[in-house]
């Protein structure tokens, strides 16, 4: 009997400690349970997510000549944009911000670095005037295309 009771009480103590990790509110086993389920489908949507980003960047590094990282997120009223690179990018600022230019893009606030390495990290918002609406890829691919203008420009310069 003490061994049926001690199994009871160790199979409640999972079922709470999965509830809490799941953030569950329930309180019968089935529910906990179903809970879990769906909070491990959740889990499984971010990888695959994260795994499609990460591709998604090796094929832009892949195209992109210089070691460079690049990532734009969707701001409430706008975009935060980071470039990075270990090597010192002469001229590449100005590359960057005539292609936020032709976007309609307006930096709102920045921070730069050009010293030993590149470092951009800018919010930008659209321009009111701008009709139409651009989305986080279209600034990322512009940022690249920028990247790869100017690394092409500085190629011809040697």
């Amino acid at each position: 009997m003490v061994s049926r009771e001690h199994k009871r009480a160790a199979l409640h103590e999972k079922l709470q400690l999965l509830r809490s990790i799941t953030n569950s509110h329930a309180v019968n086993k089935t529910t906990i349970i179903v809970d879990a389920s769906k909070y491990i489908e959740e889990l499984k949507q971010k990888v695959e997510r994260l795994n499609q980003g990460i591709s998604a960047a090796q094929t832009s590094n892949d195209q992109n000549p210089l070691p460079m990282q690049v990532t734009v997120e969707t701001l409430e009223k706008g975009f935060l944009i980071n470039v990075f690179s270990e090597k010192s990018c002469p001229g590449l600022l100005v590359s960057l911000l005539e292609a936020f230019e032709e976007l309609g893009l307006n930096i709102l606030e920045a921070r730069v670095s050009c010293t030993d390495s590149f470092r951009l990290q800018a919010v930008g918002g659209e321009n009111e005037e701008q009709s139409e609406s651009i989305d986080a890829q279209v600034v990322k691919q512009a940022v690249l295309q920028a990247i790869k203008n100017w690394s092409e420009g500085t190629d011809q310069q040697e």
